[in-house]
C-alpha cells in the first residue's frame, strides 16, 4: 500500500475484506473512530466523519496500528523486544522463549476458578500484588445483556480472580487505551495474538501507551467467535436469544478429562430468570474445527503461540495432561521478571509446572498450528485467485494442498459464514429448528470429508 492511501480504500480493504479483529486500535489513535458491534455480534471501527475526509497522515497512523497493513510483523516486533535477552532461544513455530513449562497452579482457589491450569490469573495476581504494575487490563463481567463482557481495569486481588474463565465472546479495547492515556500508572494486560500484537504497534506509535503498558500477557485461542456464539449456546439450553444474562463457557466437571466440560448459562427461560449446565458435546457448536461463528480475520493471521507477549498460555491438549479434570496450561516464557516469578511460584509449592522439550508445546497445538499457519498458505491463494486484496503474512499464498484439506477449508469457511447469517434469520423467526435444517447440510459435507480422511489414510497404510 502507498502512503498516500485514502482512508476509503484502506478501510474497504481491511474492514470491507473481513480482515479487522474488532480489538480498537483505530479507535484508540483517532477520535473520530469508534467501536461498534454489528447485527451477527462482531467488533468492527466506524467513522464519525466522511472515510474521504481523512488526511494522509491520519491514514498513516491507521495503518501503521493495524496487523493486516502495518509495515511491521510478528518477527520484527518480537526481534526488537526479545532477541538481546541473555540465553534466549528462537524456534520457528514458537517464536522466542526461555522457558517452556506445562503444569497449574497450586495455590488455593485459583485452579478451580479457572478454566485450565489457573496460570493466567495467578501471574496477573502477582504482578499485582508485588508492585510490578498498578493495574490489570483484563476481561470483566458486564451488567449489559447486549454486551456480556468487556475489557477492564482491576487493581485488587478479588477483581483479578472474578476476571478469570475463557470467554468465547469479542471484546475491544479502545475505551480502556484512552483510559490509561488519562490514568498514569503501570498496567499489565492479557489478550489473543492479534490483540498483544496491535497493542505492541500502539506502543510503537504512542509514547504514553509505550511507558504505561509494562507487561503482556498472551492466549493461545484456536479463532474468536461472535456475541450470538454464546446466544447459540444458550437457546440450546432454552434460553431465549437476547435474554442470556451470565454464560460459563468453560465449567469443569469433576471425574472427566479436562478436554470434556460443560456450558453454564443463565437466562429466561418461558419467562422465568433459569440457570441450565449442559456438557459441551451434547450441543451444537462445540466441535470447534468446523468454525461456527468465526470472526473472518481469525483465519488471516498466522501467529498461533501469541509471539509478541511476555509470555504465552494456553491449554495442554495433551492426553497425559487432559485426564485431570482441572486442567493444565503449556507456557511459553520470554520475560526475565515472569521467569522469576514463576520460579518462585515453583520454589514455595504454588505451582507445579514440568519443564518440557518444545515438541510438547508443539504436540499440544498441532492441529491448530496445521490450520492456522500451515493451511493459511491456501486461503491466500483463494483471495488472490479471485483478486481480492489480502494481508501480507509471513506464509506465501499457495495451492499445494492435498484435495481433501484443500476441500474442509473450502467447507469451513463457508460454515463461519452461513452459521452468523442463518442464526440472524433464526433469531427472526424465533425457531432454532430453521437453523440446523439450514446448516446440517454444510456440516455434513465437513464430516464426510473427515470419514474420507480416514479411509484414504488407512488405505495408504495397507
Amino acid at each position: 500500500m502507498e502512503d498516500t492511501l485514502g482512508f476509503d480504500k484502506l478501510y474497504n480493504d481491511v474492514v470491507g475484506n473481513g480482515y479487522d479483529f474488532g480489538t480498537g486500535s483505530w479507535a484508540v489513535v483517532n477520535k473520530d473512530i469508534e467501536m461498534k458491534m454489528d447485527e451477527y455480534g462482531a467488533y468492527h471501527p466506524v467513522s464519525k466523519r466522511n472515510l474521504s475526509d481523512f488526511t494522509v497522515e491520519e491514514v498513516n497512523v491507521l495503518k501503521q496500528v493495524c496487523l493486516s497493513t502495518s509495515d511491521k510483523n510478528e518477527d520484527d516486533i518480537s526481534k526488537t523486544l526479545f532477541k538481546d535477552i541473555p540465553q534466549i532461544k528462537y524456534d520457528k513455530q514458537l517464536g522466542y522463549y526461555s522457558d517452556l513449562f506445562v503444569g497449574h497452579v497450586v495455590e488455593d482457589g485459583i485452579r478451580e476458578n479457572a478454566s485450565s491450569g489457573g496460570l493466567s490469573t495467578w501471574i496477573l495476581k502477582e504482578l499485582l500484588e508485588k508492585k510490578y504494575v498498578d493495574g490489570i487490563i483484563h476481561i470483566v463481567k458486564t451488567n449489559n445483556k447486549n454486551r456480556l463482557f468487556e475489557y477492564g481495569i482491576s487493581k485488587n486481588i478479588d477483581e483479578i480472580i472474578k476476571g478469570s474463565k475463557t470467554r468465547y465472546y469479542p471484546v475491544e479495547y479502545s475505551e480502556v487505551m484512552k483510559r490509561i492515556k488519562k490514568e498514569p500508572g503501570n498496567y499489565a494486560i492479557i489478550g489473543l495474538p492479534s490483540y498483544i500484537m496491535e497493542i505492541r504497534l500502539l506502543m510503537e506509535n504512542d509514547s504514553v501507551i509505550r511507558d504505561r503498558i509494562k507487561y503482556t500477557v498472551g492466549l493461545v485461542c484456536g479463532h474468536q467467535k461472535t456475541a450470538k456464539y454464546a446466544d447459540f449456546l444458550a437457546w440450546q439450553c432454552g434460553i431465549q436469544p437476547g435474554t442470556l444474562e451470565k454464560i460459563d463457557f468453560r465449567k469443569k466437571l469433576s471425574n472427566e478429562p479436562s478436554s470434556s466440560y460443560a456450558v453454564e448459562v443463565t437466562g429466561m427461560v418461558n419467562g422465568e430468570s433459569k440457570t441450565v449446565i449442559k456438557k459441551m458435546r451434547e450441543l451444537r457448536g462445540a466441535d470447534w474445527g468446523q468454525g461456527a461463528f468465526k470472526v473472518s480475520a481469525s483465519d488471516y493471521t498466522d501467529d498461533v503461540y501469541n509471539e509478541t507477549a511476555d509470555i504465552t498460555l494456553g491449554d495442554a491438549w495433551l492426553p497425559e495432561y487432559t485426564k485431570d479434570s482441572k486442567g493444565n496450561n503449556i507456557v511459553i516464557v520470554r520475560n526475565n521478571t515472569i521467569k522469576e516469578l514463576l520460579y518462585s511460584g515453583i520454589a514455595d509449592g504454588r505451582l507445579k509446572l514440568d519443564q518440557v522439550d518444545k515438541s510438547v508445546i508443539k504436540k499440544s497445538q498441532a492441529s491448530h498450528y496445521r490450520h492456522t499457519h500451515d493451511e493459511l498458505a491456501y486461503r491466500l491463494y483463494k483471495k488472490e485467485k479471485k483478486h481480492i486484496w489480502h494481508p501480507i503474512k509471513r506464509v506465501l499464498p499457495s495451492k499445494r494442498l492435498s484435495f481433501i484439506r484443500s476441500r474442509i477449508q473450502d467447507r469451513r469457511a463457508i460454515i463461519a459464514k452461513l452459521t452468523s447469517e442463518i442464526y440472524v434469520e433464526a433469531v427472526k423467526k424465533n425457531d432454532i429448528s430453521y437453523f440446523f435444517k439450514k446448516l446440517d447440510p454444510q456440516v455434513s459435507a465437513y464430516r464426510n470429508l473427515y470419514r474420507i480422511k480416514r479411509i484414504v489414510t488407512k488405505l495408504k497404510k495397507i
